[in-house]
């Protein structure tokens, strides 16, 4: 079996966590293809060094044998591993090393555990939908993609921005407010759910529209079917706004327009007995939690 590993620069305290990763790795005879920026890390600072295949920096650059990635950080890595894969199907797990973990859903002391259910094929493969920006290729280039959500907020100015926003080019409302969110189901646990949007499971066929602060008491956010395209143009008086796919922002200048719709393909995410979501949210998110029972 060939797999690939992917993670940026780690604090050397997490150093016995990888070497254990790699003995694991190394006594069921799996080959790994390392993130470039990780393999610099694992030189350095791992006793045990993996059986590498190779090394890539993009998912195209994987062999069709590569049969999982296995992600090594936090819910930001796990985002970082999606784009580096972009539309290529290689399923994802992730290993948390960072605070939440909600996407990272594994976590360290079960990562033998979960290396044998994966080995062992005891997981279902989850499909999540992914986002598009068709208006911003100049300043995203090719990794024009969000997991999470879009988002549009003020930037230069304490004033707020003006989003007419359309659905299938015709007029839905006009956002008066500090910015507006559109997020996948994925990202309905994110940003959207900390300014009051609803949650959806991941295999919801919807987009989740979530106005930040409206200067109105009837603002509300909206679910839609994710076959709709939004454009969204953003006006306001500063000189720029804040563009953001997941962790990725670019200025953009007043005005501008935004093009929104769902990618041509999929995340497969890998889930793992036990890690069910609402599981999840129960245990990472204090969902339903209650002190009086």
């Amino acid at each position: 079996m060939m797999i690939a590993i992917f993670g940026l620069s780690l604090d050397p305290v997490f150093s016995p966590d990888l070497t254990r990763l790699f003995l694991l790795l190394k006594e069921r005879q799996i080959k790994v293809y390392l993130y470039k920026p990780m393999h610099e890390f694992v030189k350095s600072a791992c006793h045990i060094q993996p059986d590498i295949a190779g090394v890539f920096t993009t998912g195209a650059e994987l062999p069709e044998s590569v049969r999982y990635l296995i992600s090594i950080g936090g819910d930001g890595t796990f985002l970082k591993s999606i784009l580096a894969l972009k539309n290529k199907s290689i399923p994802v797990a992730g290993i948390n090393l960072g605070r939440l973990g909600f996407l990272s859903a594994i976590a360290r002391e079960d990562i033998d555990e979960a290396l044998d259910n994966i080995v062992n094929g005891h997981f279902e493969i989850e499909e999540r939908s992914v986002l598009q920006v068709d208006g911003l290729i100049d300043t995203f280039g090719d990794f024009n993609y969000a997991l999470n959500e879009i988002t549009v907020t003020k930037m230069d100015t304490s004033s707020m921005i003006n989003i007419h926003t359309y659905l299938n080019d015709q007029y839905l409302t006009t956002y008066w407010a500090d910015g507006l969110i559109i997020a996948t189901p994925t990202g309905s646990t994110a940003y959207s759910l900390s300014v009051g949007g609803p949650i959806l499971t991941p295999d919801s066929k919807s987009i989740v529209i979530t106005p930040i602060a409206p200067h109105n008491l009837t603002m509300r956010p909206i679910v839609v079917p994710d076959h709709n395209k939004l454009t969204l143009r953003v006006e306001g008086r500063g000189q720029q706004f804040l563009a953001s796919l997941d962790s990725r922002s670019e200025a953009i200048n007043f005005p501008g327009e935004i093009l929104i719709r769902k990618a041509d393909f999929h995340v497969q995410t890998l889930k793992l007995p036990g890690h069910d979501f609402f599981s999840t949210l129960r245990n990472k998110l204090m969902w339903g939690a209650d002190r009086r029972n």
